[in-house]
């Protein structure tokens, strides 16, 4: 690619990241840092939305080149190229439609790495005046890491033909990304607002209930982190009506499936390891297993809820999760039932994204609570360990 074409695209994503670093320099929030943290979270959420609308339009490969389009910046310069590729394969991946959708994508990704860096600077410069927690680097910098890792899967699902195993890893990367911005907001949110001593014990919760909530958050973080692969994996491979109605899958319990190659990892779009066409039974495996781990997931995720519930601090938290996983659940029944209509599809990637994000969130808290109630002299410690005649007066620190 032309030296030439490399800087327009880095003007792009200057141009990309250029309205919400406005949009927080000019906003009423007194603290700019936690204002553009959060203004990452809900942008990397669109990005994740519209990354599901991408590939659900099966424009994946809109310019089959990276990071440019035919190796130009923008589709309008490649208007010539991508004519004659649709011209000569009009049903193909490749449109003027697709290719927009696809280059819109990797412009609002190169915005989001350009905050990122913003935030990243920002953070070591006030670290080195201050030395405050509110902006301690560590965070940020890994932040700045994980976005360069999951550029280098965006490339690598175009110049690897959308492979589902690459295809799946850039998700879930996106959402691990999701994850850490959502943890690093709640985090600046509760240094933006601290409390007294006395007053965070009191909202603090029992000890010993609070370390049962933290566990299965912990729990509940893996398996929709599992689920969401599953998931991955079924978008990626086509799968997404390999089972026709519900809730019975072709009109039966347990239907033929293939489970080896369903679940061989490396292998082409489409194809079996040994490079053959993939089964339809195949396909069948890949979504039987996503649609039964969903009811292990919805009943740990449920119980997660229904445990925090019991927390006054969790609670909201609590009932958003609840809310989310019960629209989760009627979007999925319905990307069956009506055949797969695209806005319903969205709509369920988007339910993955905010169940990450209160997954996450319900960790945080959990945390942060735990260390309120540790110093608590209302909690029920074990028998013979040593507790402190007067409340630790230390102050708490958000994690």
């Amino acid at each position: 690619m032309q030296p030439a074409t490399l800087a327009q695209l880095g003007i792009i994503g200057l141009l990309a990241a250029s309205l919400p670093l406005a949009m927080v320099w000019m906003s009423a929030d007194a603290n700019k840092y936690r204002k553009l943290v959060w203004v990452l979270v809900f942008l990397t959420f669109d990005l994740i939305v519209f990354g599901a609308f991408t590939r659900l339009t099966d424009s994946g490969l809109g310019c089959p080149d990276w990071p440019g389009c035919y190796g130009l910046a923008n589709p309008f310069l490649a208007h010539e190229q991508i004519s004659a590729a649709q011209a000569a394969m009009p049903d193909g991946p490749v449109s003027v439609v697709k290719a927009w959708i696809e280059m819109i994508h990797r412009y609002l990704a190169m915005g989001i790495g350009v905050l990122i860096m913003a935030l990243t600077a920002q953070a070591w410069r006030q670290w080195r005046r201050h030395r405050s927690a509110a902006f301690a680097p560590a965070l940020p910098t890994v932040l700045l890491l994980f976005v360069c890792v999951q550029g280098a899967f965006g490339a690598w699902t175009v110049t690897l033909k959308l492979q589902p195993v690459i295809v799946t890893i850039h998700l879930l990367l996106g959402m691990g990304l999701l994850a850490l911005l959502t943890w690093m907001g709640g985090r600046e949110n509760y240094l933006l607002r601290p409390q007294p001593v006395e007053t965070q014990r009191q909202a603090g919760g029992d000890y010993a209930a609070l370390r049962r909530v933290r566990l299965l958050a912990l729990t509940s973080a893996l398996l929709l982190a599992l689920q969401i692969a599953l998931g991955g994996w079924v978008s990626t491979n086509y799968a997404t009506l390999a089972c026709s109605d519900f809730p019975l899958c072709n009109g039966q319990l347990v239907p033929p499936m293939d489970f080896e190659h369903g679940f061989t990892l490396w292998r082409e779009l489409g194809k079996t390891a040994a490079g053959h066409y993939l089964p339809f039974s195949a396909l069948t495996a890949i979504h039987w297993v996503h649609r039964n781990f969903a009811l292990v997931v919805a009943a740990g995720l449920g119980w997660t809820a229904w445990t925090a519930w019991g927390q006054p601090a969790l609670r909201r938290t609590a009932r958003l999760l609840v809310i989310v996983l019960a629209a989760q659940a009627a979007t999925g029944i319905a990307t069956v039932y009506f055949s797969f209509p695209l806005a319903i599809a969205v709509m369920h990637n988007a339910g993955a994204a905010l169940l990450v994000m209160l997954v996450t969130m319900l960790n945080y808290q959990t945390t942060y609570q735990l260390e309120i109630a540790l110093r608590s002299p209302r909690r029920v410690v074990p028998i013979g360990a040593h507790t402190a005649s007067e409340p630790d007066s230390r102050p708490i620190s958000p994690p």
